[in-house]
């Protein structure tokens, strides 16, 4: 019998890492109280803090080299029928979606709200560029909606929780930085040491009054000019889309085609605007880079970099954006601007975002079907976007409403779409 078809009492879920914070504890909770079992695998000591006092802790304590071998035993012994995970790109949850596809098990993956921030992704198999979606054409998922009432949810103006999410962030780095001895095996699964990501949450807390200053006197800069201007969406170096969803090696080479072809193919008389993640820690140095840059060609005094903050406001007077594949593309989208895309997306299709060479998109951008891109989000919200979010108590409890039944369905989100047994969405509704 396939895992998914199981009832409650006869799944057994393998936890592994989640999102910084008590969601997957929580969620674990609630599926225990479907008659299902739970255990997690933790790989350091911020996995078990975060756990907290909940049975069913399993500390991974080995090596890199050892994680194969120890995964497939406990799958073994605890015979797992389900995998849960947050990401699929770190080297441990991508071996852990091989096993489990090879076993016949069902992953269920958990990631950042394609249409975040109100919203998370939850997917079977895989998220993003691993996603479902990049081989589900638009006629698919327009025969889908047809068996179902649509909803258009409006595109959120600012991200729903992230003063929690970065200090959750900081709290689980603190456990890993000074409480990490019994995982003498642990590696971090980005390039900087434990030690080295505790001290940038760190810095991050001290300087956001500063930067939040720094944002509003470029914010106002921005919206009092009256130059046109383009919107470029930087994500975070480090970021899973970002390395393993792109052919860029680092947020240089991205920088630096940004502003050779804005310098080559846009009017004189526009400007280029920055806008660098709201959790940019100042590893890559970004804005060094970005205004180094803009001085080789010439055009500083048209380069703007701001430091997160609201999005919205800028889009509403922006002639275009581009990204690599941020899902902050779904807000531009959403407003009818055209998106240029420099990597492998779930929107990243034709009549969604220009594939115009990108000085060409600087000097007279496409802009994107509004029909298409309705059809396209209001699929995405009756499937993978899951009303809620992982780090404020107030996300936690719209998400935990629904998800468990989501993990316990026979069908994934899409496929369930399509045979008419998904169950109603309980999405958000605007107060004005």
């Amino acid at each position: 019998m396939p895992t998914a078809t199981r009832p409650a009492a006869d799944r057994r879920f393998l936890m592994l890492q989640g999102p910084h914070g008590p969601f997957f504890g929580q969620l674990a909770d609630m599926l225990r109280l479907t008659g299902a079992e739970v255990w997690r695998i933790g790989v350091n000591a911020g996995d078990e803090a975060m756990w907290g006092r909940r049975p069913g802790y399993l500390a991974f304590r080995g090596d890199p080299a050892d994680w194969p071998a120890f995964l497939a035993a406990e799958i073994a012994a605890k015979r797992i029928t389900d995998i849960v995970l947050y990401g699929d790109t770190r080297p441990i949850h991508a071996e852990a979606v091989r096993q489990a596809r090879a076993s016949g098990l069902t992953a269920h993956v958990f990631e950042e709200g394609y249409l975040r921030p109100w919203w998370i992704t939850y997917e079977r198999g895989g998220t993003n560029g691993h996603s479902r979606l990049m081989d589900m054409s638009l006629a698919e998922m327009r025969a889908a909606l047809a068996r179902s009432a649509t909803v258009t949810a409006e595109a959120p103006a600012r991200w729903g929780d992230m003063r929690h999410h970065i200090a959750w962030g900081a709290r689980y780095h603190f456990h890993v930085a000074l409480r990490n001895r019994g995982y003498p095996g642990f590696r971090p699964h980005r390039d900087l040491t434990v030690a080295q990501e505790f001290r940038l949450y760190l810095r991050r807390l001290l300087l956001m009054p500063l930067h939040a200053a720094d944002r509003m006197i470029a914010t106002r800069r921005v919206r009092s000019g009256q130059f046109p201007y383009h919107l470029v969406l930087m994500q975070l170096e480090h970021d899973a889309s970002f390395r393993a969803h792109s052919a860029f090696r680092s947020q240089t080479e991205f920088v630096t085609l940004c502003l050779d072809a804005f310098a080559r193919g846009a009017p004189p008389h526009h400007h280029l605007v920055f806008k660098t993640h709201p959790l940019e820690d100042g590893r890559a140095d970004v804005v060094r880079v970005i205004r180094a840059a803009a001085r080789a060609h010439g055009i500083a005094d048209r380069v703007h970099v701001l430091r997160g903050g609201k999005l919205a406001a800028l889009l509403a007077q922006a002639r275009s954006a581009v990204t690599v594949n941020s899902t902050a593309a779904h807000q531009a989208l959403w407003r009818g601007i055209p998106v240029r895309a420099l990597g492998r997306a779930v929107y990243a299709r034709p009549g969604l975002v220009s594939d115009q060479p990108l000085a060409e998109f600087f000097a007279r951008p496409d802009r994107p079907d509004a029909r298409m891109y309705l059809d396209f989000r209001s699929y995405l919200l009756e499937t993978s976007q899951v009303p809620g979010g992982f780090y404020s108590a107030a996300g936690r409890r719209r998400l935990l409403r629904q998800v468990a039944d989501l993990m316990l369905a026979p069908e994934d989100p899409y496929d369930a779409l399509s045979l008419g047994t998904a169950t109603p969405r309980q999405q958000l509704a605007l107060v004005r």
